[in-house]
Parts: structure tokens; C-alpha cells; sequence
């Protein structure tokens, strides 16, 4: 008979910027799977340095590594697999509301807050706020390159994105996400009240800086 146990993990994240009483964007930004936060990090060094003492990202890195080819070289990590979903799908949300929490309390209330998921991230964060919605959602939630799982209850759907500003983006020649998929996903999230926009560029599966400065300059 399988059983559980809760254990004390120790998560790694990376941030660009310190919470300061100046601060005035805090992005939370969710990797994709087979990445480290370093990787995805790296992108968003322009934002920050556009406002050094105004914007803070922070990249948590997903609780499961492995190695990408093999069993040496390149780490990768994973949100979850199939294998104890409910289990991985609760923890995730355990640590991103402990992660959060610290940030809020560093930051002045009238902190505008993006969510960002990229690829596997968006299912990832998109669960976790579904599920927190009746006492907190971020200014604005962007899926890069990815999905909101259609599984979400109707009520916690409706509860997060209901008037909520929604981002959709994905490149041109996304593999996983192509053109008709953005649109379709728009229109299903407008069902539930989202107010969606989307965005594509030339590319594949994968970030944009120069767009990525474009929605953080929306907020300035």
C-alpha cells in the first residue's frame, strides 16, 4: 500500500533585484521543462536593468532534477511527470505560495505582480492560481509558449480569470504551440472572462527578449 510523508525540502531560485519599498514590479517566472533557472533567468536581465531599483524577477526552479541525456553531463528540471501527480501538483503550490509570501513582505503593497509560465511552467503556475484565487491573483498572468490545463475546474477557472489581464504568446514557428492553438486558447480563456491578448514573433519554442521588454514597459 503506498503511503506518504512530508519532508523538508530546500528550493533554489534565482532573483535579479532586492524587494525594496521602491519596488514596483515583482515577475515571477516559471521555467520550462529540462531547463534551470539559470537558463531562463538570463532572459529577463534586460527588464531589470531597464529598472535597477524599480523591478525584481524571481525564477524558482521546478523540485525535480535529472540529467538530460544518460546518466552524467547536462541537469535539467521538472515540474512534475505523471508519477504521483496529485502529490507533485501540492507541493508545487506549497512552495510557490512560501516563495511568494517572502517576496510580498519585502515589497509596498501597491506592487504590480506578473506571473509568467514558460512551456511547462504555464500549466504549473497556472494550477497553482487557480487554486489560491479566492484570496490572491497577480496583476497579470502571462503563458509563454504553453497551456492552461483544461482540466482546472470551471469554478476556480472562472474565479482566477475572471476580468484578469491574460498574455498569450508563442513564436511562429512554435512546434508546440502554433498560431491556430494561440487563438483557440484565447477564445476559451475569454469564455471564462479573461482579458486576453496575444502576441507572436518570428521564432520557435522559446523567450523573446525584445517582447519581453515590451509587456514590462506596459507596466512602468
Amino acid at each position: 500500500m503506498q503511503h506518504h510523508i512530508t519532508v523538508p525540502r530546500t528550493a533554489r531560485y534565482q532573483q535579479l533585484g532586492e524587494p525594496t519599498a521602491a519596488t514596483r514590479q515583482l515577475w515571477l517566472v516559471a521555467h520550462g521543462y529540462g531547463q534551470l533557472v539559470e537558463y531562463l533567468s538570463r532572459h529577463f536581465r534586460l527588464l531589470h536593468a531597464a529598472d535597477p531599483a524599480g523591478t525584481v524577477i524571481v525564477a524558482p526552479e521546478a523540485l525535480s532534477r535529472f540529467y538530460l541525456t544518460g546518466t552524467s553531463g547536462r541537469v535539467g528540471a521538472s515540474w512534475m511527470t505523471t508519477a504521483d501527480r496529485l502529490t507533485e501538483i501540492a507541493d508545487q503550490a506549497a512552495y510557490l505560495d512560501a516563495l511568494m509570501a517572502h517576496l510580498l513582505a519585502a515589497c509596498p503593497p501597491a506592487v504590480r505582480v506578473t506571473v509568467l509560465g514558460f512551456s511547462q511552467g504555464t500549466a504549473t503556475v497556472s494550477r497553482w492560481l487557480a487554486a489560491r484565487a479566492d484570496c490572491w491573483r497577480p496583476h497579470r498572468l502571462v503563458l509563454w509558449a504553453g497551456n492552461f490545463p483544461a482540466n482546472i475546474e470551471n469554478v476556480a477557472a472562472q474565479q482566477l480569470l475572471r476580468g484578469l489581464p491574460v498574455v498569450l504568446v508563442s513564436g511562429e514557428q512554435d512546434e508546440y504551440i502554433p498560431p491556430e492553438k494561440l487563438v483557440a486558447q484565447a477564445e476559451a480563456l475569454r469564455l471564462h472572462g479573461a482579458r486576453v491578448t496575444t502576441h507572436s514573433f518570428e521564432g520557435k519554442h522559446t523567450l523573446y527578449p525584445p517582447l519581453l521588454q515590451r509587456l514590462h514597459a506596459a507596466l512602468q
